[in-house]
């Protein structure tokens, strides 16, 4: 694989994320008369603004409830009915406090406490809603330093972490004490590789990840689209993914995400590539042909090439019949590559339940004569098959079921799916609801296998293609990607080798569907936004949606 290039261009602050020694943060405590946001009020607002490391101003100022304070609360924060009484209302401060708020990062120790009764504040004086950023100094601090203090309290980490300021329970005091301890975090932060405030954000739930210290492998990703590798000893691929942020992508592994897997790959990974592309679907194209070169262990989608099939339809055979084959033959007609031998093998079914094509693998020749004794199957004993190998099939019949069989093999379900879907109808109003279940399964396995067909054969229809859509051109040839122009730049933006050279085959090889396929979904369901610059086949999208199958309870 060819070393990462990047993606030539200027990037947006966007794509750099916010530098945290650019961000404003306005740090703010509270004082009121008890722990409802609606049933109690405000008695003293204290906020700190700070950016770089700097002091740009505070705000300070008691508020007079309404209302008597409750005596625990004057034992906790010395605040008296006497002391308050003087002090504006709160409808009098809001205005200044939304002023000073501005557009800052909003900052607290236990955040949804303060912030629950700002935002009732503002609801209640009839103001829009306040929708901050939100960094909780508590979250940080129970997972950057819960092995250093017996409990994450403000007063136990000021007095442990020796901060300059000490929390009286007092508004302004323990504004100024939680400034100092936001500070102290985020020099810790900074040794997780937080450089921005979408990192910052993201760190609560990070931090404490048991692979948390491989964090700073992330350091270096862009956010832009891309794809990333895992790589464990001797540089071995462990799994391969797409990302429309890399960055915030690869970080996320480091939070919740409990699957399984995760957790065993994380410990095995010891350095993260990448490969910047220009946008997300050059990076799901380039995901898939780096899983199928790769073969990454960790990988189940979309390594199964060795699994996919094919349903195929033996029409030069004098009595055609329906088979699932892994390899394709010069001969037949055939519907795929399908997924899975379950999704062909419930296909053959769905068109088995219609058309009476005979069920047996006895080979048939034209000239075949039935034996005296010869009876027939279970299936044409049954009604539902007919049995040429005992001279039990009518041949303007059969010849009718075969051309229906490879008009769907052609993209035309429709006749199939509407027997199916009375029937289905049928079992269901007689209550009989497992077999109404299994119809419906054949019928969406018949549906879904259409559709694949039909995506893959509109795109190759048209032959080679280029497709814009904003500043993207992509250059497609055969139903595979081949270049990718952004508008403003110099030379290609595809940072990986073109594809082999095309060789058109029918049907598509099992190598290719899932690139295909990625191309054609997008192009149909974003045909109304697409330029076509230049086509030398013939354009399809977009496609006719697939019926909406339902079962009645």
């Amino acid at each position: 694989m060819p070393a990462p290039r990047a993606v030539v261009g200027q990037r947006s602050f966007d794509d750099l994320g916010t530098p945290l020694h650019e961000v404003t943060f306005c740090v703010l405590d509270l004082e009121t008369t008890g722990g409802s946001r609606t049933d109690d009020m405000i008695t003293e607002i204290g906020a700190v603004k700070v950016r770089g490391g700097e002091c740009l101003g505070t705000f300070h100022t008691l508020v007079n409830p309404g209302r008597a304070i409750p005596p625990q609360i004057t034992v906790l924060t010395g605040l008296t009915d006497a002391v308050v009484r003087t002090a504006p209302r709160i409808e009098t401060v809001l205005g200044t406090l939304r002023d000073f708020l501005g557009d800052s990062v909003f900052v607290a120790h236990n955040a949804s406490f303060d912030l629950g009764f700002v935002r009732a504040a503002f609801e209640r004086d009839g103001r829009s809603e306040y929708k901050p950023t939100v960094v909780d100094t508590a979250a940080l601090a129970r997972r950057m330093l819960r092995d250093e203090v017996p409990n994450c309290k403000l007063s136990t980490l000021a007095s442990r972490l020796r901060l300059d300021h000490t929390p009286t329970h007092r508004a302004l005091d323990d504004a100024l004490a939680t400034t100092d301890l936001l500070h102290l975090l985020l020099e810790r932060a900074a040794g997780l590789g937080v450089l921005g405030l979408d990192d910052l954000t993201s760190i609560a739930k990070l931090a404490g990840h048991p692979q948390a210290r491989k964090l700073t492998m992330t350091s270096s990703l862009p956010r832009t689209p891309g794809v990333y590798m895992f790589c464990g000893n001797r540089d071995e691929v462990l799994y391969v993914g797409k990302a429309t942020n890399l960055r915030q992508r690869v970080r996320s592994y480091f939070g919740r995400d409990d699957r399984r897997r995760i957790g065993p790959m994380l410990r095995e990974m010891q350095t993260i590539r990448h490969l910047e592309l220009p946008d997300p679907l050059t990076a799901e194209v380039i995901e898939s042909r780096l899983i199928a070169r790769m073969l990454p262990r960790y990988n189940r989608a979309g390594t199964r090439a060795d699994k996919y099939c094919y349903v195929r339809l033996d029409v030069e055979s004098p009595w055609p019949r329906l088979s699932v084959v892994k390899d394709p033959s010069a001969k037949g007609v055939h519907l795929g590559p399908l997924p899975s031998r379950k999704m062909a093998a419930l296909v053959v079914e769905a068109i088995q339940s219609v058309l009476p094509l005979r069920r047996c693998s006895t080979r048939l020749s034209a000239r075949h004569t039935p034996a005296p004794d010869a009876v027939s199957c279970s299936s044409a004993q049954l009604g539902v098959a007919m049995c040429p190998c005992a001279g039990d099939a009518d041949r303007l019949r059969y010849d009718a079921a075969v051309a229906a069989a490879r008009s769907l093999f052609e993209g035309n379900a429709d006749p199939i799916v509407e027997h199916l879907s009375v029937r289905m109808t049928e079992l269901a109003a007689a209550q009989r609801f497992e077999e109404a279940a299994m119809v419906r399964d054949r019928v969406s396995a018949l549906l879904g296998a259409v559709r694949r067909q039909r995506l893959t054969d509109a795109l190759r229809a048209a032959d080679r293609c280029t497709v814009r859509h904003g500043d993207r051109a992509w250059v497609v040839e055969h139903g595979r990607l081949v270049d990718v122009v952004v508008t403003g730049t110099a030379g290609r933006a595809l940072p990986v080798d073109p594809p082999d050279p095309v060789v058109v085959t029918v049907p598509l090889p099992r190598r290719h569907v899932d690139e295909v396929l990625v191309l054609a979904k997008y192009f149909d369901k974003h045909a109304d936004r697409l330029e076509i610059v230049s086509c030398t086949g013939e354009w399809r999208f977009p496609l006719e949606a697939p019926p909406d199958l339902r079962l009645a309870a």
